[in-house]
C-alpha cells in the first residue's frame, strides 16, 4: 500500500494549512487512517488519527486547532490545521493500517511532509 501526501509548506503562526494523504494499492480494507510528526529533538508523536467508522482522537497540543477527517470513496484523510503555532513545526507523516485480505494486515507508511511554521 502506497501512501502519497500532499500540503506541506511554510507558513506564518496563526496561519492555516490543510495536508492529504491518499492511500493507494491493492487494499481490501481501509481502518485507521493517522498523521504522526517527528520534530528535531523530540519522540516521534501522534497527532490525530481516525478510524473506518470515523472515530477520532488528538494528541493534546493540537485539540481545538487540527481536525483530521476522511474521505472512505478515496482512500483519503485529510488534516485541517488551524491557528499554527511554531512549535508544530516538524515532518508529518501519514500513516495507514487495513487489510490486504482477510488475513493479511498491512501498516504503512508515507514519506514525510515539512511544516514550517514561522513566528
Amino acid at each position: 500500500v502506497q501512501l502519497q501526501a500532499f500540503g506541506g509548506g511554510l507558513v506564518q503562526a496563526g496561519g492555516s494549512l490543510r495536508l492529504s494523504c491518499a492511500a493507494s494499492g491493492n487494499i481490501w480494507r481501509l481502518d485507521s487512517m493517522g498523521w504522526y510528526r517527528l520534530a528535531p529533538g523530540k519522540q516521534r508523536e501522534l497527532v490525530a488519527r481516525v478510524t473506518r467508522g470515523t472515530t477520532t482522537n488528538y494528541a493534546d497540543s493540537v485539540k481545538g486547532r487540527f481536525t483530521i477527517s476522511r474521505d472512505n470513496t478515496k482512500n483519503t484523510a485529510y488534516l485541517q490545521m488551524d491557528s499554527l503555532k511554531p512549535e508544530d513545526t516538524a515532518v508529518y507523516y501519514c500513516s495507514a493500517r487495513g487489510l490486504l485480505s482477510s488475513v493479511l494486515p498491512f501498516d504503512s507508511w508515507g514519506l514525510g511532509t515539512q511544516l514550517t511554521v514561522s513566528s
